[in-house]
């Protein structure tokens, strides 16, 4: 099976986007991991597939699949070069689409300057349908990693998100403590884990480790939960600008029944084909 696909990326997270809309697509998970592999493959955080809406008053269908084949609800750097991709290879000619993915409707709006503006939802806070183990929803939770008793504050957007405050994101365990926090037994469909350094009420500093893939140089979703995280503990104000190690992403949401509003740039690398 020989497919067409771009390579693009917002802020590193990288991604091949694949049209299965003109030209017929059906990969294994062995397929996925391939085209991911950035040694034998492609190379790249997450394989995303274009295809037709099915429901009504909707413009498409979104499906992420991380480095390790399993597919996920949402990302939201993704989203950004979802909405670029389908308007670079004429498949709309809108700004603004609706676009169906596994955890709802998001609705990215293209602007003038080329960056992408997405409605991201409004944040999950209620730990079930996180789903996160606890009693009672708070904005704090303690959770215990190697005997250890860790902060965390528990968010889904469309995806689950555990975020820590740290002093210093270039001397945090990224890597260690992300990875054990990843599959914690709390959290029974893994969770993605950030690292937010408060640099003051409108700027932040965030490395994210994602599940399925490990530390990717931005995480859309991941900002999203991090600046609703620092909102619920009263640290950030309603917009913040977020730093990631690929770049700044612009994170609004003014509090909880309101939906988080992100903007971002978004690249195309390059096209190719590649036989499966």
């Amino acid at each position: 099976m020989e497919i067409r696909f771009s390579k693009m990326h917002g802020l590193g997270n990288d991604f091949v986007v694949i049209d299965a809309i003109r030209q017929a697509v059906n990969l294994s998970t062995e397929q996925i991991r391939f085209l991911a592999d950035r040694r034998f493959g492609v190379g790249c955080d997450q394989v995303l597939l274009v295809e037709s809406a099915t429901q009504s008053k909707v413009d498409f269908r979104y499906r992420i699949f991380n480095a390790d084949g399993g597919e996920v609800e949402q990302c939201g750097n993704g989203v950004r070069c979802f909405a670029r991709f389908v308007r670079d290879q004429g498949l709309t000619d809108k700004d603004s689409i609706r676009v169906e993915t596994k955890s709802g409707i998001v609705e990215p709006q293209i602007q003038a300057d080329g960056q992408v503006r997405v409605n991201m939802g409004v944040p999950v806070l209620e730990p079930a349908a996180i789903p996160f183990e606890a009693n009672v929803q708070a904005s704090l939770y303690t959770l215990t990693v190697d005997e250890q008793d860790i902060e965390i504050s528990a968010v889904s957007m469309g995806n689950p998100h555990a975020v820590l405050v740290v002093d210093d994101i270039y001397m945090a365990p990224v890597r260690t403590l992300g990875d054990r926090i990843e599959s914690h037994t709390r959290f029974p469909r893994r969770v993605n884990v950030g690292f937010m350094q408060i640099m003051g009420p409108e700027h932040i500093r965030l490395r994210v480790f994602e599940r399925g893939t490990g530390e990717t140089m931005a995480c859309g979703t991941g900002a999203c939960a991090a600046v609703v995280a620092g909102r619920l503990r009263g640290l950030l104000n309603e917009n913040v600008r977020v730093t990631l190690p690929g770049g700044d992403l612009q994170i609004t949401w003014a509090g909880e029944g309101q939906v988080v509003w992100m903007t971002g740039p978004v690249t195309t690398v390059f096209e190719g084909k590649i036989t499966l």
